[in-house]
């Protein structure tokens, strides 16, 4: 379970190698043992592979080239006004991620391109979409968390990868052309799956010390 920790990363680039259905439908039924408060199991799950993720990616690339308007959001992704450390941080990813594709803070053009391969899931044959209920307050969405993680912890136990992406949340409504979700349903994010594609270039993140983020309250 360690390793599992250790290695899972937001992953950015894919083979098509598929997925099989019956390890998404075993990691996915272990998931739901996922804490929740009051056992309320509030994340609602769409699985796309084959034709209907093709479909999905086919129309999100149309709005891309289109430079079609996002889609109003439905869930405010970061405060507006981070303050430190949180700013600096995010800096910092930002700026380690584009580095590492050879892309500059200035060229705008290339990181709008490497930003856009979020809607292709970046080559994966596999994606899942979860939602909550717009009824739903702080402690489900936490859950959401809870649920995610677990099911990404899974699928590095199936030698998958993943990369959980809140940027599907621009492009809620073309999702929802595809999977049809109820109207007391927001999208909160999409998961891409399947095998790393190791050519890739990466730059593994950094973490906070422990000291940073934990406390020791000892007698």
């Amino acid at each position: 379970m360690y390793e599992a920790v250790r290695s899972r990363r937001a992953v950015r680039g894919f083979t098509d190698r598929q997925v099989p259905r019956e390890v998404l439908e075993r990691v996915l039924s272990a998931a739901a043992w996922s804490p929740s408060g009051s056992n309320l199991q509030p994340w609602r799950i769409y699985v796309l592979t084959g034709g209907p993720l093709v479909e999905l990616k086919k129309r999100a690339g149309k709005r891309v080239a289109a430079r079609d308007p996002w889609d109003e959001r439905q869930y405010e992704m970061y405060p507006p006004n981070l303050k430190s450390p949180y700013r600096e941080r995010r800096s910092a990813f930002g700026q380690e991620r584009y580095s590492a594709l050879g892309i500059t803070h200035e060229d705008w053009e290339a990181r709008q391109r490497a930003a856009a391969a979020n809607w292709d899931c970046f080559g994966a044959p596999a994606a899942l979409f979860c939602y909550i209920d717009r009824d739903m307050g702080r402690p489900q969405w936490a859950d959401l968390g809870m649920y995610l993680q677990t099911v990404m912890l899974l699928l590095r136990a199936e030698g998958l990868h993943s990369c959980p992406q809140m940027a599907w949340s621009v492009y809620r409504k073309t999702v929802a052309e595809i999977v049809s979700p109820p109207d007391e349903l927001i999208l909160f994010c999409g998961m891409s799956i399947g095998f790393e594609d190791v050519t890739e270039k990466y730059v593994r993140t950094g973490r906070a010390p422990l000291a940073e983020t934990v406390t020791f309250v000892e007698g």
